[in-house]
């Protein structure tokens, strides 16, 4: 019989989201029998350790009779098991620094460990991740820093209701006037901004009617890589080598944001791409942006207001363009900008709810059968004490070279 570990969240500040909730653990052990599957306790899971029991999970501190540890943040590197196979979030393709410790611990300790990052199918797409609830809560977030700067309304922050539902509750309050919204984006996260913004009521236009026609309320646009960006040589649009070469591309993003007055960025971004627009572009008159909903958060990255990270319990801080500096959130010289991290944990319950559901669909079969589709397969980073074949140009990193 195979016995599954849902770990507690070791990572410092504590995440609250769990890979499943009970009732998807009450049906893993039914429904993908012979399987037990066992819960390390959790003061802090948005799941209690009394919603495990009623479902007659059993709850279990000492996991190394598991053979398969499920969490969802990167493990501390000193609480890995020998021998075990691990899925989380690592963190380690980009080669980030503050885990290259867990990449070298994992080696040492022969994981096998599974990203969930790298799960993608033979078309190499991601089948998993917590990139809509990113952007529901993301969009939610940028609405309520746009009513707090022009005191047009309070919403309840998303960390403080207790699920979708009362999320939902506060949007009657939301009284916007007919400002302009751009989505960059096309994926998870921006879908989940779509649906958040259609769920407002919000009248969707096209990138035209954006930057030529004025409207009697609130509009918003979903904005494309060929919308914002060109070829440096003035060759025809082509989608494959703009991901494949986007240094030879840059940015015509200044059409858009004379019109916009909130961004929401859901967009991914390689270093190499060309910025949205830089720190001298909002100098300008021109630029008319006053709150930035950086959903993606890449620091320094394609959004340059976004210097740092912001908090889910101070979600906001304010970017004086003139000066390039932090300044106070809602201060109307700044721009208001929102780079929460780790947006899906403000809405935990939730999101771990679509999380697993996705997992026992799309990942459980090929975990505990025959991976027939080398899904696992393409997600292992290391096993039996090697990096694998696709990712060794981590070997530097993990110090294995």
């Amino acid at each position: 019989m195979t016995k599954i570990g849902i770990l507690r969240e070791g990572k410092i500040p504590h995440d609250k989201r769990v890979a499943f909730t009970p009732e998807q653990c009450a049906y893993i052990k039914t429904f993908f029998a012979p399987i037990d599957i066992v819960v390390q306790p959790s003061d802090f899971r948005s799941y209690s350790n009394e919603e495990y029991k009623k479902e007659g999970i059993v709850l279990q501190e000492d996991l190394s009779d598991c053979d398969i540890l499920i969490g969802i943040k990167e493990v501390p590197a000193t609480d890995l098991l020998p021998n075990k196979k691990y899925l989380f979030f690592s963190h380690t393709i980009k080669k980030q620094p503050h885990n290259k410790k867990l990449l070298q611990a994992a080696l040492k300790n022969k994981i096998q460990l599974i990203d969930y990052e790298c799960l993608t199918d033979g078309d190499h797409n991601r089948v998993i991740g917590f990139g809509h609830y990113a952007g529901i809560v993301g969009t939610y977030n940028g609405i309520l820093g746009y009513g707090k700067k022009y005191n047009l309304f309070d919403l309840k922050p998303a960390h403080l209701c207790h699920d979708r539902d009362e999320l939902k509750k506060e949007y009657s309050k939301v009284r916007l006037p007919n400002i302009k919204i751009i989505v960059t984006g096309n994926g998870r996260v921006a879908n989940g901004a779509i649906e958040m913004l259609g769920a407002l009521g919000i009248r969707r236009i096209t990138p035209f009617e954006f930057t030529h026609y004025s409207f009697r309320e609130p509009t918003y646009v979903q904005l494309h890589s060929n919308n914002y960006n060109e070829p440096l040589d003035g060759s025809a649009w082509n989608t494959a080598n703009f991901y494949k070469h986007p240094e030879k591309f840059r940015s015509t993003f200044y059409k858009f944001s004379q019109h916009c007055d909130l961004l929401i960025h859901c967009s991914y971004w390689a270093p190499t791409a060309p910025v949205l627009f830089t720190k001298k572009d909002m100098h300008s008159r021109n630029f008319r942006i006053s709150v930035i909903a950086d959903v993606t958060c890449d620091i320094n990255g394609s959004i340059p207001s976004t210097t740092q990270a912001s908090t889910i319990e101070n979600k906001f801080y304010g970017y004086n363009p003139l000066t390039e500096s932090i300044d106070d959130p809602f201060n109307i010289n700044t721009i208001t900008v929102m780079a929460v991290d780790n947006l899906p944990c403000e809405l935990p319950r939730n999101a771990s709810e679509d999380f697993g559901k996705e997992l026992i669909e799309k990942v459980l079969p090929s975990l505990l059968g025959s991976d027939k589709e080398q899904l696992i397969e393409r997600a292992t980073i290391a096993k039996n004490g090697v990096l694998t074949e696709p990712f060794n140009y981590l070997s530097d990193y993990a110090g294995v070279a």
